[in-house]
């Protein structure tokens, strides 16, 4: 059985009308995040170089445009990586403090990919340990985002969740 339909008002939109959702109005196929980062073009070398990313698809990040955004994909998963762009209200961590968003990749050995991820330049938060049904580390990339790495111990998620 389907939720019944709600009123939403979008915290986007102060002062506007109310409108009804319903839980069929999008058909999501998924969801992909993007990440803003000073340097996109050494973002997407690192991310191939910590997480085996392959670039799909890339508009600028040339010499001659070197402004970009860039399409990765890591196994099954995508995400996008863009130059900030603080007139569109696309910042960095470096511009905001830190970073507002975690990354989780779930692999089948978080201690080998922490160590490929600091080789390639990452910065170790938490080393890989076994905690809430996970054996997780976490590492900082050098743009600022934080990546959960790690894999579930046992069925996930666990029964009578």
């Amino acid at each position: 059985m389907l939720p019944e339909r709600r009123l939403y008002k979008s915290p986007m939109a102060p002062g506007r009308r109310r409108h009804v959702v319903s839980p069929r109005a999008v058909n999501v196929l998924s969801i992909a995040p993007q990440l803003a980062v000073r340097r996109g073009r050494e973002a997407v070398a690192f991310y191939e170089a910590a997480f085996g990313a392959v670039e799909v698809y890339r508009v600028g990040g040339t010499d001659e445009s070197p402004e970009g955004v860039a399409q990765l994909s890591v196994g099954e998963a995508s995400f996008w990586v863009s130059d900030e762009s603080p007139e569109h209200a696309n910042h960095s961590p470096e511009s905001v403090g830190g970073s507002t968003v975690r990354m989780l990749v779930v692999v089948e050995d978080p201690d080998s990919a922490i160590q490929r991820a600091k080789a390639a330049g990452a910065r170790v938060v938490y080393p890989v340990a076994e905690e809430h049904g996970w054996r997780l580390g976490r590492v900082e990339d050098p743009f600022g985002h934080h990546w959960e790495i790690g894999r579930p111990l046992g069925a996930w998620p666990p029964a009578g969740a």
